[in-house]
Parts: C-alpha cells; structure tokens; sequence
C-alpha cells in the first residue's frame, strides 16, 4: 500500500499571489495536489513516486506552465526550480536542529515533467551552500539517475474533464534493499520522505508541500514525514 502525501499551498504570501494572478484566495486554495510513494514489489526494486494534480478550473489549467514530455530532454539539467518542478527530499534522520548545518546528510530530487531531473546530495542543512547544489554521484565520475516508467509518458498532461486529475507524472528512483524492511537511495536509508511541488502559474510561483516552514523551506527537517510502508 502507498503513503499518500496531500500537499497544501504555502499561505505566507497568498494574497499577493492571487492578487498578480487575477483569481480568488479560494480558487488557489483549491488547487490540489498529491503524491503517492511506494516501493516496488519485484527487483529491480525502486521508490515509486506518483505526483497528481488537478486545478480548479479550464482557465487555470491552461495557464499552468507544464512542459510536454520530451524524450530527448531525459537527463541531468541544473536550476529546475526554476520552473515548474516535481521534488522529493529524502533523509535517514532528523537533527534535533533541523535548520543546524550538522553532519546529517539528505538528498534532494528535482523533475521537470518534459523529462529533466537532477539528483543532489548535501551533508547538512543547505550545504553545501553552492548553486548549484553538488551532484549526487554513484562513483567518482557518475550522476545518480531516475527512470521515467512508460506510465509517466502516457499520462495525463492536460485539461481531462473525464478525470480528476488533470496533470500527474511517475518517477522511479533505484532504492536497494536493506535488512528489517528497510530501503536506501544511492546510500541514504529512506527513513523520512518530504515530497514537494512548485507550480509557476503564468509568472508566478506556488509551493506545495505537505507541511510549512514561513516563509517556505522545503529543505527544513522540522516539516518532513516518515516513510511508512
């Protein structure tokens, strides 16, 4: 069974969004989104990921900036959040000081939904501090990869009035099996999960993440879930 993830919109600045877009406070606060992670039940063995959207109206849909799937685009891109983006931050452990720069590694995954992604390791709260961020390696010259399944090609990227969802896309990401049940991502044990979305609606930015720092930091530990399978 999946963990679903209900991801709500950051508040701090929500009628200053609605005000540059046009819309009500409701018409935002009615954009929903939802992430579904699991782990795959036959090797090779991944962490599954599954992120739904569905707006509120034709209107809004249509000035949704979601890039079309592109399979010459599958590859490693830098900056993604800069435009629409899928993300997933996953750690074995919550410092007691989640903002503190101790040595308690995380690792962040940034997708485009035309097929881009980056994979990024840090080994402490932002750091390190470059942008942009190191690349999570599997050797010493090798970018960790994700894999887009063929149901991601063929989903939903558009108004669909027969469904409720209007957008989603499935990212899988190599997980190796581990004793007691667990999983780790190229290395990290995946104890805590922190799904994520930013959705730039004509030139604005919205965050979605199942809880909030103020302003909003999805790399704040204090906001992420543990991964219950």
């Amino acid at each position: 069974m999946s963990q679903v993830f209900h991801l709500r919109l950051a508040t701090d600045s929500l009628a200053i969004q609605a005000q540059q877009l046009g819309v009500s406070i409701a018409a935002l606060s009615d954009i929903r989104v939802s992430v579904h992670a699991d782990i795959s039940k036959t090797s090779p063995f991944y962490l599954q990921l599954h992120y739904q959207l569905s707006m509120p109206t034709p209107s809004m849909a249509h000035r949704l900036e979601w890039p079309v799937w592109q399979s010459d685009k599958v590859g490693f891109a830098d900056y993604l959040w800069e435009e629409t983006c899928l993300e997933c931050f996953i750690s074995a452990k919550i410092p007691q000081a989640p903002m503190a720069k101790a040595n308690v590694p995380y690792i962040e995954i940034n997708a485009s939904p035309d097929g881009r992604y980056a994979l990024y390791q840090f080994d402490g709260y932002r750091h390190p501090d470059t942008l942009p961020p190191p690349a999570l390696m599997t050797d010493i010259q090798t970018r960790a990869t994700l894999d887009w399944p063929t149901s991601s090609v063929n989903s939903s990227s558009g108004v669909n009035l027969a469904r409720s969802v209007d957008f989603e896309r499935y990212l899988h990401i190599p997980v190796t099996p581990l004793p007691h049940q667990q999983y780790a991502v190229y290395g990290t044990v995946i104890e805590h999960l922190h799904p994520c979305v930013i959705l730039w609606v004509d030139k604005t930015a919205l965050y979605f993440a199942p809880s909030h720092a103020t302003p909003p930091d999805f790399h704040n530990r204090q906001h992420w879930c543990k991964f219950v399978l």
